[in-house]
C-alpha cells in the first residue's frame, strides 16, 4: 500500500485502505510499528504560503474562504502551477471541485497564459453533467483577469469570484492541492529531464489523485468514491 501510492501514504491512510480494502480493523500504534520497523514513512505536506499584499481592487468574491459545497458542481476552483524541467518550465492549470476535491478539469503548456486556463475551464464542463449554477474562484492572476477568461466562463454559463489581490488564503483550498503535489511528485526527482517526462507523471498523479488516493476531507475516500457514494444517495431512481 505504501509502495502503491508512491511512498506516500502514512498510517492514516494505511489504516483506511486495510479496512476498505481487506475489512481488517487495525490499531494505529501496530501500523506505526510496522512501519518504524520496514523503515518506511509518509511523506508530509510542506506548507508554504505567498506573501499577502494590499488588496488594490475589490472585485466579487463569492466564496469568502469558504471552500465548501452541499454536492457536485457547485463550487469549483482553479489556479495555475510551475515546475522546473532541463528543457524548461511546464505550467499546468487544474480545475477542482471543493465538494469531493475532484481534479474536473487539467491543462500543460510551456507557456503561462490564458489559452493554458481557459482549455482547462473548458474540459471541466465537457466531463461534467451539471444541474445549476456553477461559481468559478480564481486568483487575481492576469490569466483569469483577462478578456478571454471572462469570455470563456460566459459561453460555459460560470460565475466569475475573484479572491483579494495576492492573499494566498483566498484560494487556500487551491494551495492545499497544489502543495500535495509538490510533496507527492514533484519533489521525488531531483531534476525532471523533459517537458513530456513532467508532463506525463502529472497526469498521472491526476489520475491517481481522484481515483485511488485517500482524502482526509472525505472520511479517506478518494474524491471518484466519494462522488459515486452520494450519487447513489441522491439518485431519485433508487427510491423508486
Amino acid at each position: 500500500m505504501h509502495g502503491q501510492s508512491g511512498g506516500t501514504y502514512g498510517w492514516r491512510r494505511i489504516r483506511a485502505e486495510l479496512l476498505d480494502e481487506y475489512e481488517m480493523i487495525v490499531n494505529r500504534k501496530l501500523i506505526k510499528a510496522v512501519m518504524r520497523e520496514q523503515r518506511i514513512a509518509g511523506v508530509p505536506r510542506v506548507r508554504v504560503f505567498r506573501n499577502p499584499l494590499a488588496d488594490k481592487r475589490m472585485d466579487a468574491d463569492l466564496v469568502k474562504r469558504v471552500f465548501t459545497a452541499d454536492g457536485p458542481n457547485r463550487l469549483w476552483l482553479t489556479d495555475v502551477t510551475e515546475h522546473p524541467t532541463r528543457e524548461g518550465k511546464v505550467y499546468c492549470c487544474v480545475v477542482l471541485d471543493c465538494f469531493a476535491r475532484t481534479a474536473v478539469g487539467r491543462s500543460f503548456s510551456t507557456i503561462n497564459d490564458t489559452a493554458l486556463v481557459s482549455r482547462a475551464v473548458s474540459q471541466a464542463p465537457h466531463s461534467r453533467d451539471r444541474d445549476g449554477a456553477t461559481v468559478m474562484h480564481s486568483d487575481h492572476g492576469t490569466n483569469f483577469t483577462s478578456w478571454g477568461f471572462s469570455e470563456n466562463l460566459r459561453q460555459w454559463e460560470l460565475t466569475a469570484s475573484l479572491g483579494s489581490v495576492g492573499d494566498c488564503f483566498d484560494n487556500a483550498a487551491m494551495e492545499t492541492f497544489w502543495g500535495r503535489m509538490q510533496t507527492e511528485l514533484l519533489d521525488l526527482k531531483r531534476t525532471w529531464q523533459t517537458v513530456i517526462e513532467l508532463v506525463t507523471a502529472m497526469n498521472g498523479w491526476l489520475d491517481y489523485y481522484n481515483g485511488k488516493r485517500r482524502h482526509s476531507y472525505t472520511g479517506y475516500m478518494s474524491p471518484d468514491a466519494y462522488e459515486v457514494l452520494w450519487n447513489d444517495i441522491n439518485n431519485p431512481l433508487l427510491f423508486i
